[in-house]
């Protein structure tokens, strides 16, 4: 990190000093790392900073290695910066607190706080209903914090698989009913009369727990507008098997749209009924993403093939 963005990071803690703790993680396809900085002589023991490098060659994990993928992750950064500087402080769902922005040149530093200092340590692969809850509870607090806002500067369409920046998984679909149904399937979300800013990545890994089960979210690349199912339907089927996705599915959307209410000034059953309805929507749409951007993964399943088929025919 350069001397420049140190003094970025001490002038925002007040601090005397800083030294790298750990890395957290390398960011997608190598375009930068978060990593976990101690401070001297600070109110806070530490901040998470992601500092976001432009590679000069492009190397993608799953071979998709081209121009359009670039300028995705280019964009979303982008995104995330003005999402914080703009937007984050009306959120009613936990996130880290933005403590400073810079740009330079093709590189971006985000200074965040760190939610492990905040009393948000845990990290799950594995949850239980009531862990589940909690995550519903928080998108739902998300969705309702920014009910009928128009997403300027963000995305459009929120999360990272949606189609319009996905030719190339659309293109390799071999699923041809699904393939042609596509953008159908994107028109019935986009075209929702109740819309909200979604998170857009809101998967297990995404979420930070606290010793008494509260949820803390984290970033916000592909933070957009659209229909909060997206989010929920993507959320459900990071942390659940096929078996439960179904068995469990009424009662998903029973607890989701009951925090929803509650979040709201007023009751509001058409958002909920127009909803209701675009939850396999949802479901089907990520399912299209998937089949073209990784086949065999294993989030593609006897259920999800069953819930995109009654989409298709819906329409």
């Amino acid at each position: 990190m350069n001397n420049h963005f140190k003094s970025i990071i001490l002038k925002a803690t007040g601090a005397s000093s800083l030294f790298e703790k750990e890395v957290i993680q390398e960011l997608w396809s190598g375009y930068g790392k978060i990593i976990r900085i101690g401070l001297e002589n600070a109110n806070l023991n530490s901040v998470i900073v992601k500092h976001v490098q432009l590679p000069i060659t492009k190397n993608h994990p799953r071979g998709w290695n081209t121009d359009i993928g670039h300028q995705r992750k280019v964009k979303s950064y982008q995104v995330e910066t003005f999402w914080y500087k703009t937007y984050s402080e009306n959120s009613k769902a936990r996130l880290p607190k933005c403590l400073a922005i810079e740009t330079k040149n093709d590189e971006v530093l985000i200074v965040l706080e760190d939610l492990d200092e905040a009393g948000y340590p845990i990290r799950k692969s594995t949850v239980a209903w009531d862990e589940i809850a909690e995550c519903l509870k928080w998108l739902a607090q998300f969705h309702a914090s920014y009910l009928g806002k128009v997403p300027t500067g963000l995305w459009e369409y929120g999360t990272y698989w949606h189609l319009e920046t996905r030719p190339q998984e659309l293109a390799v679909l071999k699923d041809k009913k699904l393939r042609e149904a596509a953008s159908e399937i994107d028109k019935k979300l986009n075209n929702c009369k109740h819309k909200t800013f979604v998170h857009g990545d809101a998967k297990l890994a995404n979420f930070c727990f606290s010793s008494k089960g509260e949820v803390a979210g984290v970033d916000f690349q592909y933070v957009g507008g659209g229909c909060g199912m997206k989010d929920v339907a993507y959320f459900i089927g990071s942390c659940l098997y096929e078996n439960d996705c179904e068995r469990l599915e009424t009662l998903i959307l029973d607890t989701y749209f009951e925090y929803l209410q509650n979040e709201l000034p007023v009751r509001n059953d058409a958002l909920e009924k127009e909803w209701r309805s675009l939850y396999r929507v949802a479901w089907a749409d990520f399912h299209r993403f998937l089949k073209g951007w990784s086949p065999d993964h294993w989030k593609i399943n006897s259920y999800s093939e069953r819930v995109t088929l009654e989409v298709i025919n819906s329409l």
